[in-house]
């Protein structure tokens, strides 16, 4: 990447305030479009600095429960690809500033086709994208075109990543590292603040991106002990937890949803703040 992207610049202002950025996870059209554009319009001023917006999928693998039951609901509401690249363009009327990374699979990718997106996304707003299952072995699928068009392509480093595998994770990454604080699946399990802050630096050492710590962060003591050995700490699954407990016996959503969702980043946020 040659050009300065929002997510460069918002990463640069967080350094100089000296805190670490709160990257909360939405999966677009969860539980039906209006109620999550009304989440997504909110999470700025609740205290979101990075937005990662899941691109609902029928077969999310790496996620658990939480966030495939969200992309269920999202696509049982009728959402598509098309709504959420309209959705992010909504987003962009009104906040100029924070960074959208769509995230999700390949396959929806795929089909839409792959120049199309890519075009329509970077025309939308969207500023990088992390495609789960995608390997930089074949970067020229759409690493290397989404690059081209100006968008942040984040890669996923894991427990599992070593130094020989690293450099290939880091090869064509741009924005941030995210790197996945336990094996297996999103919200599956706690992480070891130790062992997380030990990765990050042993990432660090090879890059000078910032690292963002994500899967398993649900409070604000848990992100706020990671965010001191990372640069952001990601969360999703408690977010995509919330929707789900407030919807209605019709799965519908109800006038605690949106209110429950943002009182939980805004409490995230104080805790990255403190």
């Amino acid at each position: 990447m040659t050009h300065i992207s929002r997510i460069d610049r918002r990463f640069s202002v967080l350094k100089e305030h000296g805190r670490a950025a709160l990257v909360t996870f939405i999966t677009a059209g969860d539980p039906d479009l209006d109620t999550s554009r009304t989440i997504l319009l909110g999470l700025p001023e609740a205290g979101a600095d990075i937005i990662e917006l899941g691109m609902p999928f029928s077969d999310p693998m790496a996620d658990g429960p939480a966030i495939q039951a969200s992309s269920q609901r999202a696509l049982k509401a009728g959402q598509t690809m098309r709504r959420t690249l309209d959705l992010v363009a909504d987003f962009r009327k009104g906040d100029p500033d924070t960074p959208i990374v769509l995230m999700g699979y390949y396959n929806p990718i795929y089909v839409y086709p792959v120049e199309n997106f890519l075009d329509e996304a970077a025309q939308a707003g969207v500023d990088g994208l992390i495609v789960v299952d995608v390997p930089p072995e074949a970067d020229e699928e759409v690493c290397l075109p989404a690059v081209d068009r100006g968008l942040n392509f984040i890669r996923l480093a894991t427990p599992t990543t070593d130094d020989k595998r690293l450099p290939a994770v880091l090869a064509n990454t741009s924005g941030f590292v995210y790197y996945v604080s336990i094996t297996g699946i999103t919200g599956a399990a706690t992480p070891d603040v130790a062992n997380v802050h030990a990765q990050v630096k042993r990432i660090k050492g090879s890059t000078d991106l910032p690292v963002a710590v994500g899967f398993g962060v649900r409070t604000g003591e848990q992100a706020k002990a990671i965010a001191e050995g990372a640069d952001g700490v990601v969360v999703g699954s408690a977010l995509v937890t919330a929707i789900a407990e407030t919807l209605g016996t019709d799965g519908q959503a109800t006038g605690k949803t949106v209110p429950a969702i943002l009182s939980l980043v805004k409490g995230l946020a104080s805790a990255l703040r403190a």
